[in-house]
């Protein structure tokens, strides 16, 4: 059974760190590109980052300097490093398969066949 499990998430303050983790298991992510979404309260979930298939990135603008993406094939797994964080970064973060490669043209996408973790919270705050 394909499963992306999320983890790293937590409450840090403002200026802070996290490094997400997105382990895969029952699949190979070496096969995809893979993305990184979140969803604050009351708003809709975003695409902030991806990592294609032949490792080139893309970050939307709001976390471009701050946040960065990769990948380590040996243990099926993407990170993202979450540096300089700010209160608007609170959110649940997903990862998610992009088995199109969308990641090429720039845009952070998720199919209807692609795969979903469950979601880790991210809270800034002092």
């Amino acid at each position: 059974q394909p499963q992306l499990v999320e983890s790293g998430g937590g409450l840090v303050q403002p200026g802070g760190s996290l490094k997400l983790s997105c382990a895969a298991s029952g699949f190979t992510l070496d096969g995809y590109a893979m993305g990184w979404f979140r969803q604050a309260p009351g708003k809709e979930r975003e695409g902030i980052s991806c990592v294609a298939r032949d490792g080139r990135t893309y970050y939307i603008d709001s976390v471009k300097g701050r946040f960065t993406i990769s990948r380590d094939a040996a243990k099926n797994t993407v990170y993202l490093q979450l540096d300089n964080l700010e209160p608007e970064d609170t959110a649940v973060y997903y990862c998610a398969t992009d088995e199109l490669n969308i990641c090429l043209w720039g845009a952070v996408k998720a199919g209807v066949n692609d795969y979903w973790g469950q979601g880790t919270q991210v809270t800034v705050s002092s």
